[in-house]
């Protein structure tokens, strides 16, 4: 382990200490089982706060190199061997901006509608007749340069541009990797899970598998036993139930992935931005080196619902083979809206409005939080990442509903996640505060307090 840290390397304290005990697991100088040194003590040793320690911990257990006992201390829980997971740099914090300023009135994450308005200004004085013109099939190649960079900074791994495909919206992606991969594979999706892909996959005339989770995720064991043999996953934040996929699980479902050859793992990061302690947990395709992972993500969840933006990553085989079979195919969303779109990211907005918008939920989340706390027999669950939590109801959950609803927050049972539908979940709600306000949550926390009305 360290005996010191470089204060002037780029890298932060806690993620000095976090690689450093990473690689001791992966190379096995730290064995399976294995205690760490308390937090106490690791501090005392390194010369740093007792935080700076607990963020590096809390990052290794995230991505399940290392497990919490309670009372006891911390154990390493992984023994997997080599994992190849590249360097990254990380996304800077905010920088002070002087060119735009947001208005007092404005919501800190609202669509930043001054930047975009110059910005689109700006393309159509410089690109002129240009925009006219037809875009590569896999679109503009302004954007997927400015995705390629941004992704090899903020999520850790390389993808050239030309692999990059744009796409309007995920539906619109997931139709497409239909065409890609084949009518006659057996697809296989989260069970809770997203409720929109069964019917996608329906309307494909494609078998689809529902298999059943455990706490670590989408089991493996029954992506065999049920013949599938592409796995729609979503690792770093799975919707609904919240759970982030630790590295034995992926690893387990790289070994499944190396089972056969026509399998496939389709990787849904829909919204790794948003996590509230330590950074983003690397993602499949960085680890992938056998070329079939795919990697597909949005911007409709960190910009706004209404930007049907959406992208996907392929391998140099998948690339190849996408160019055969569907490379006549053009790219669905306007040139305009793509070059506009590329400078926002390129000039450093998408990441300023990223910051700003985590600021604003991160403040959101703990008013959440303490409304949680103030309902008698909820018991909240996978509250760091994402803009939804799950809660544990025991008892009648009417007056639970009803103030959520109240204060913006949008609450649906976790049975309707499930096919059959209902058949578990029961007492269990999704609640997602991605329309929250900050004022109706403060004055229901207050109101409710004064006048006595939640225990």
């Amino acid at each position: 382990m360290l005996d010191h840290l470089d204060k002037d390397c780029g890298k932060s304290l806690y993620e000095q200490i976090y690689e450093d005990i990473r690689g001791d697991i992966l190379s096995g100088r730290l064995s399976l089982g294995e205690k760490l040194p308390s937090k106490r003590m690791t501090a005392e040793r390194l010369r740093v706060s007792i935080i700076t320690v607990e963020n590096a911990y809390s990052q290794l257990i995230a991505e399940g190199y290392v497990k919490a006992a309670e009372r006891s201390g911390y154990y390493v829980q992984y023994s997997g061997g080599a994992v190849d997971v590249p360097a990254r740099r990380e996304v800077q914090e905010e920088p002070p901006e002087q060119e735009v300023s947001v208005p007092d009135t404005e919501e800190p994450s609202a669509f930043p509608f001054t930047v975009w308005a110059r910005l689109m200004r700006s393309v159509l004085l410089e690109k002129g007749t240009a925009l006219l013109r037809p875009v590569r099939h896999g679109g503009a190649e302004e954007l997927c340069r400015a995705i390629s960079d941004y992704l090899y900074r903020a999520r850790g791994f390389f993808v050239p541009h030309e692999r990059i495909i744009i796409g309007a919206g995920t539906e619109y992606l997931y139709n497409l990797m239909i065409q890609l991969l084949g009518r006659e594979q057996v697809y296989g999706i989260e069970n809770p899970g997203y409720e929109k892909l069964p019917k996608i996959y329906a309307l494909n005339g494609v078998k689809c598998e529902h298999i059943p989770l455990d706490s670590d995720g989408i089991i493996p064991e029954e992506l065999e036993r049920k013949g599938v043999t592409v796995a729609h996953i979503s690792p770093a934040h799975h919707y609904p139930t919240g759970i982030v996929m630790p590295i034995t699980r992926r690893r387990e479902l790289m070994d499944w992935l190396a089972g056969g050859e026509e399998r496939y793992v389709i990787e849904d990061d829909y919204d790794s931005e948003f996590r509230w302690s330590g950074k983003p947990v690397p993602t499949m395709f960085g680890m992938d080196a056998s070329g079939r992972v795919i990697y597909i993500n949005t911007f409709s969840q960190t910009i706004a619902p209404s930007v049907r933006i959406s992208y996907m990553c392929l391998s140099e085989e998948l690339y190849r083979l996408w160019t055969e079979r569907l490379g006549f195919y053009s790219c669905p969303v306007p040139v305009f809206e793509q070059h506009t779109l590329a400078r926002f990211i390129s000039e450093g907005y998408f990441e300023r409005h990223i910051n700003r918008t985590k600021k604003r939920f991160r403040r959101i989340r703990e008013l959440v939080l303490r409304m949680m706390e103030m309902f008698g027999g909820v018991t909240v669950s996978e509250e760091n990442a994402g803009l939804h939590f799950t809660a544990e109801v025991a008892g009648d959950a009417e007056e639970f509903i009803a103030a959520c609803i109240k204060c913006g927050l949008r609450i649906t049972e976790m049975s309707d996640y499930y096919t059959p539908r209902g058949s578990f979940g029961k007492g269990q709600y999704v609640v997602n505060y991605a329309g929250a306000r900050e004022d109706e949550l403060t004055a229901f926390i207050s109101g409710s307090s004064q006048a006595g009305l939640i225990k």
